[in-house]
């Protein structure tokens, strides 16, 4: 058996090479530590501030997708599913898809299921790809919130996400963020 010296990885930092064999691992380098210390803080941040927006306005604004929203932007900020046109845009046109569902076919799960389906069709077409606002989909038809300021409260939401996410791009320790706004 050979020993493979030490490469750089995507990240820029040393990582020993997996052997060759049936059980080397394909995925992707780990990052450098100052992007994972980076990335997490932003993401605390961000929902933080989320949850603070919340009490401030004594309404819910950290919903479930919007975690997974965070950790899109701060764990991939380069990838097209974590672009503001996105994040906002396909987040705004899921819970738009769940508000029609719940219109035409009402509360239940099948619908819900239905919306999910429908959202990422939306998101598609309109060209903001984002795979956790699908989720917004099927909370909007599951919980029925009221349609003005959940859309309100969405909104907030994302903006704080995505301007948290420029914060964190500028550090010099994550890829810079975004990679395009439109």
């Amino acid at each position: 058996m050979t020993t493979q010296s030490a490469e750089p990885s995507a990240a820029g930092t040393p990582e020993q090479a997996a052997p060759p064999g049936k059980f080397a691992s394909k995925a992707p380098a780990r990052a450098a530590a100052g992007t994972i210390a980076v990335a997490t803080a932003a993401a605390v941040a961000g929902l933080v501030l989320l949850v603070a927006a919340g009490e401030t306005l004594d309404r819910t604004v950290l919903i479930p997708p919007l975690a997974a929203s965070a950790a899109l932007v701060f764990g991939a900020p380069a990838l097209p599913l974590s672009q503001p046109r996105s994040v906002i845009g396909g987040q705004l046109l899921s819970a738009l898809t769940g508000f029609v569902v719940l219109a035409v076919g009402g509360s239940s799960m099948w619908a819900a299921g239905i919306a999910g389906g429908l959202a990422l069709g939306v998101m598609m077409t309109a060209r903001t790809p984002h795979s956790p606002a699908a989720a917004t989909a099927v909370i909007v038809v599951l919980a029925e919130p009221a349609r003005l300021p959940f859309l309100l409260l969405l909104l907030l939401g994302t903006v704080l996400l995505v301007l948290v996410g420029l914060l964190a791009g500028r550090s010099g320790r994550t890829a810079p963020y975004p990679a395009y706004w439109w």
